[in-house]
């Protein structure tokens, strides 16, 4: 339960501002280099709006929403909402708050203090879980609730993809891409790079784009969806070292044996946040201790949700696009629901928005499809490629070796 006093913030409470029909947008979960574009396209969208009157967030998630730290960002400068567009992390805050049913009674109370006519939830499977029984809270009065989707690990189920995914795709790429031309450069060990991704391994998957950049790796790519065999691990590692000297393995923190448990114990769980342990050292240990080779790990960690220097513009473009057909949306009386996209068939990559009933979403993780998996489970398919590359955006930087044929 959030035990926080429920009171209107003094920068909202007693300074002439209109309580009716405003918009409160929050933020929950891990955050992304573009959930700021989200909250910039909610913010413009509503800006435009005849029914809207101001946009209220709430500082620090829905706790700091009990709380009663609010702060009115309708009138941002050009300045301020041009920075929204180039700041990762959540500008106004986020949280995982663990909620009962009584604090949705209070969100709601708080919801109808502030003069909200709309409630706009941005986050991925466990927001989209609290934007639907905070939409049940509210059933019965004029709130619409909606969902604006947020998740570097795709893990968001029906739609096609989610903000956040794109740019953390995008690093990782050229992450790989880099310590591949490091590795083939000087070919000495065996390298271990370990991805987010808890069950599903969508950002993991998305090294594979490195060989765009004109490189010859990763050499092995391990998904949480198929269970994890050391020994075909280290037969795949050492059927690899009998022709090259340096190796480049991806593989995400969630890896699982057949048993179901995690190849390394969490070094801290608390309800759906587990904090996995060292899997990449893990697996270069292995390496050494078993194959007596060279090796070392590489843990990008959250560098890989925060870098805005590989953030995808198209990543950007959708999130922004998220938060105005979120709040286009409600005002049309849409509620609960969540943003998602569709992907055009043929042609140039092209989506269009869809409304998903929120109650498809709720704590529905979507991992990889069969499909795009390897055959061998230590890799990825042309299929998945194929259908991650435009989310990146532009082409990978071309890199060059001059020690054989020019890529």
């Amino acid at each position: 339960m959030i035990k926080n006093k429920c009171s209107v913030c003094p920068a909202i409470k007693g300074d002439g501002i209109s309580v009716e029909n405003n918009l409160v947008i929050i933020h929950g979960g891990g955050p992304t280099a573009v959930i700021n574009a989200s909250l910039y396209g909610v913010i413009r969208q509503a800006r435009r709006e005849a029914k809207v009157g101001r946009v209220l967030a709430a500082i620090g998630g829905t706790g700091g929403l009990l709380a009663g730290h609010v702060r009115d960002v309708t009138d941002l400068s050009a300045r301020e909402m041009a920075l929204l567009l180039q700041t990762p992390g959540s500008a106004i805050g986020t949280s995982r708050d663990a909620l009962e049913g009584e604090d949705y009674a209070r969100l709601a109370q708080k919801i109808a203090e502030l003069g909200a006519a709309y409630v706009l939830l941005n986050g991925g499977n466990g927001t989209m879980d609290t934007c639907g029984k905070l939409c049940a809270q509210l059933r019965g009065t004029d709130v619409r609730v909606m969902g604006i989707p947020k998740t570097m690990d795709n893990d968001i189920a029906v739609t096609d993809h989610a903000p956040g995914y794109g740019s953390a795709a995008r690093y990782l790429a050229q992450s790989v891409a880099e310590v591949t031309a490091d590795v083939r450069s000087l070919p000495i060990h065996v390298v271990v790079i370990e991805a987010s991704g808890r069950n599903a391994g969508w950002i993991t998957a998305a090294s594979a784009l490195a060989r765009t950049a004109g490189v010859d790796g990763p050499d092995l790519i391990y998904v949480p969806e198929r269970p994890f065999d050391e020994g075909a691990y280290l037969a795949d590692v050492s059927a690899l070292l009998a022709h090259k000297r340096g190796v480049v393995v991806v593989a995400s923190e969630g890896l699982r044996g057949a048993d179901g448990k995690p190849i390394v114990a969490p070094v801290f769980t608390s309800g759906r946040a587990t904090y996995f342990g060292d899997v990449s050292a893990h697996l270069a240990q292995l390496v050494i201790r078993r194959l007596g080779y060279k090796a070392r790990s590489e843990k990008p960690g959250l560098l890989g949700r925060a870098s805005m220097a590989h953030v995808s513009p198209v990543d950007t473009q959708e999130a922004i696009l998220a938060g105005e057909t979120a709040v286009r949306a409600a005002v049309a009386g849409q509620s609960g629901k969540m943003v998602g996209f569709e992907r055009m068939p043929g042609g140039p990559y092209a989506v269009k928005t869809r409304l998903i009933d929120v109650q498809e979403v709720m704590l529905t993780e979507r991992t990889l499809p069969d499909a795009f998996i390897n055959a061998a489970g230590n890799g990825v398919t042309q299929a998945f490629c194929d259908w991650c590359t435009p989310l990146i955006g532009p082409p990978l930087p071309r890199l060059i070796s001059l020690k054989g044929a020019t890529p």
